[in-house]
Parts: structure tokens; C-alpha cells; sequence
């Protein structure tokens, strides 16, 4: 290969790359802004008391709904600090930390993620009804499970305990902010440079033939493969900023595009999050076996509905 074709390829990438990068960007910062300046109103702070009659039904404190609204509205390091100042000296289960996990994991970061999904073909009402409602179904069937059997019943022990700062400033935020952003365009490049070297190997028709029955099951077409093993394994933001990509490329029918977000909207960045509520004290059971087994039915559901992927506008 000449320096003038590896040149023509590290170009190639490294456009591909903006591209996806651009596309994320301007989904991403207005929807920081509008978290943050929902946080400054003082609407988590609400909706955490809108939230706290739900919390009994789920047999957690009434308190959680403020750390659930957290992670509702901003994400799961918030929520964790917020359930650490919360939480105080009140004993919780390993059962009531694998709840509250489940509910923060599927419900979390809601205006950023929705917004990514509805660039990518899902509206707000669909993003609104799968990731809050199916938190709340899936946490009270576990909570129904676990008390019917009298399951995990032994106070939670907790493994991480952050020490907790003050509140940042808005010119401390706005560097964290600036930084994650700047570290998103590093994965996205790592990302797109791993898929063509597979392509280039031919692994990636193995890794498609090994997912197959998954995806027959899910609905979803062997060219999501990729996107969805990415989202899957590190995240919506990631998986999704691809798959618009391969949607505007044609690569990826609107169907496909629709059930592969309903499936990493109910389980995604399984690495990292689960990890988190883990050092929390729950039970991988519940928030990783149990989780991946709700997306692949919920979606499964949604797959066989009449039309359901085509109503979804």
C-alpha cells in the first residue's frame, strides 16, 4: 500500500468521523444547556417530590425519587452523589439497590439520550413511554419477584464511596463538559477506525453471523449489528451518533434504526453503568441478566406489533 493510499484512507476516517462527531454536537450541547438549566430551576429537586409516592409501590424509601429524578435528568455519577447524601444512615436491601439500580439504569440522562434518538427517527413520546415506563415495569417486577421469593433480603453493602465535593461552578462544569465532549470524538474515531478493519479482516461478517439469532429474534437486520454491539457495550450517545450515520448513508432501513434504539434504549453501555450500580451493592442478576432479558422481549414485542415500527412518527 503507498503513503498516498494510507493518506487517502486516515482522510477518509478522520471525515467519517467529524461527520458522526458534528451530528452529535449539535445534539449534544443544546441538551446540556437545558439540563443544566433545568437544574439550576430547581425542577429535579420537583420532580424528585412528584416521584416519591411512586417509590413506595417499588417497597424503596420515598427520599429515592429525588435520586431517581437525578438520574432522570442529568446522569448516573449525579444520581450516585445524590443517593450517597440521600440515602444518609437509612438501611437499604441488596434487593431496594438492585431496584433503584434498574430504575437508574434505564431511566437516566433522558434529555440527552432522547434527544439522540429522536435525531436518529425515535420521538420524544416513544423515548418518554420505553425508557421511563419500561424502568418502572421492569424495576417492579423485579421488586414483585424478590419479595414473592423473599429474595436478597440482607442489608446492601457498598462497595464505592465517592468522596463528595461541593457543587461545581458553572465554569468548572463548562470544562467538564468541554472535556467529556473532546473525549467522545476520540471513541468515535477509535470506533470507526475498529469497523473498518474488521470489514477489512472479514471479521465482521462473523461477528453479524454470530449475532444472527439474536437479531432474528430482536427484528433487527444484520446491518445494525455493529451499531448495536457498540451501544450495547458503551453506550446510546455512541451507538446512536453511528447509526444516524448509516441511516443517512442508506445502510440501515428506518425499521432496523427504530428497533435497534428500542433495544439499547432499554440496555446499553452494560460495561460502565452496570459496574457502577454494582459498587452500589446490587445484585448482577438483576441489573444485567434480567435487564438484557426484558430489552430482548420488550423489543421482541415491539418487532411483532402490527405496524408498530411503522406508527412510530
Amino acid at each position: 500500500m503507498s503513503i498516498y493510499h494510507l493518506l487517502d484512507g486516515l482522510c477518509s476516517v478522520l471525515k467519517d468521523a467529524l461527520r458522526v462527531y458534528v451530528t452529535l454536537l449539535k445534539i449534544l450541547i443544546p441538551a446540556l444547556l437545558i439540563v443544566k438549566g433545568l437544574e439550576l430551576l430547581g425542577i429535579v429537586d420537583w420532580l424528585g417530590t412528584v416521584l416519591a409516592p411512586l417509590m413506595s409501590v417499588l417497597g424503596l424509601p420515598e427520599q429515592m425519587g429525588l435520586v431517581w429524578a437525578a438520574a432522570l435528568f442529568t446522569n448516573l455519577y449525579t444520581a450516585i452523589a445524590v443517593f450517597l447524601q440521600v440515602a444518609g444512615d437509612t438501611p437499604l436491601s441488596v434487593e431496594q439497590v438492585t431496584v433503584l439500580g434498574a430504575l437508574m439504569l434505564i431511566g437516566h440522562s433522558i434529555p440527552v439520550e432522547g434527544a439522540v434518538a429522536k435525531r436518529a427517527g425515535v420521538p420524544w413520546w416513544a423515548t418518554l413511554v420505553l425508557r421511563v415506563g419500561g424502568a418502572l415495569l421492569f424495576a417492579w417486577l423485579l421488586h414483585c419477584f424478590y419479595s414473592y421469593f423473599g429474595l436478597l433480603q440482607a442489608p446492601a453493602a457498598l462497595v464505592w464511596h465517592p468522596s463528595l465535593s461541593t457543587a461545581p461552578t458553572l465554569s468548572g462544569w463548562a470544562v467538564a463538559q468541554f472535556e467529556t465532549l473532546a473525549l467522545i470524538f476520540v471513541i468515535i474515531l477509535v470506533l470507526i477506525v475498529l469497523l473498518k478493519l474488521l470489514k477489512k479482516l472479514g471479521l465482521e461478517r462473523w461477528i453479524h453471523l454470530c449475532l444472527l439469532p439474536l437479531l432474528k429474534l430482536l427484528g433487527i437486520g444484520r446491518s445494525a449489528a455493529n451499531v448495536t454491539v457498540i451501544g450495547f457495550t458503551l453506550g446510546l450517545s455512541y451507538g446512536a451518533g453511528l447509526l444516524i450515520r448509516d441511516v443517512q448513508n442508506g445502510v440501515l432501513s428506518k425499521r432496523d434504526s427504530t428497533l435497534a434504539l428500542c433495544f439499547l434504549g432499554l440496555c446499553h453501555s452494560v460495561i460502565e453503568d452496570t459496574l457502577l450500580i454494582l459498587m452500589l451493592g446490587a445484585d448482577i442478576t438483576g441489573i444485567l441478566w434480567a435487564r438484557l432479558l426484558f430489552a430482548v422481549v420488550v423489543t421482541a414485542i415491539i418487532a411483532r406489533w402490527p405496524k408498530a415500527t411503522v406508527n412510530i412518527k
